[in-house]
């Protein structure tokens, strides 16, 4: 991959463009946070072929949202539960809408 390539995937959502250390600090939150939610299955980081932790902009918003839940008081796994259910809902949400516009 030429340096070319990798400023162009900057643009891409699910581009692993930030490191744990990174994605702790954009979320004002705590190395610890983004491995809990990783092992509670929210979201699953690449690797980096050193074995780091790398998050794209859509983990980051996903983990934003589970952040707000959680400094709301609800329990972390119930957070990453809640925002897995709104995902599959607004995915669900879209399929619905495309058929709708098909039939």
């Amino acid at each position: 991959m030429t340096a070319d390539d990798s400023f162009s995937r900057l643009d891409d959502d699910d581009y692993p463009a930030y490191t744990m250390g990174r994605a702790a600090e954009m979320l004002g939150t705590t190395q610890g946070f983004l491995r809990a939610i990783g092992e509670a299955r929210l979201i699953t980081p690449l690797r980096s072929p050193g074995g780091h932790r790398r998050y794209s902009r859509y983990q980051l918003r996903i983990a934003a949202r589970a952040r707000e839940l959680v400094d709301g008081g609800t329990p972390i796994d119930a957070a990453c539960r809640i925002v897995i259910l709104e995902d599959q809902l607004e995915e669900a949400q879209r399929i619905n809408a495309e058929h709708h516009r098909t039939t």
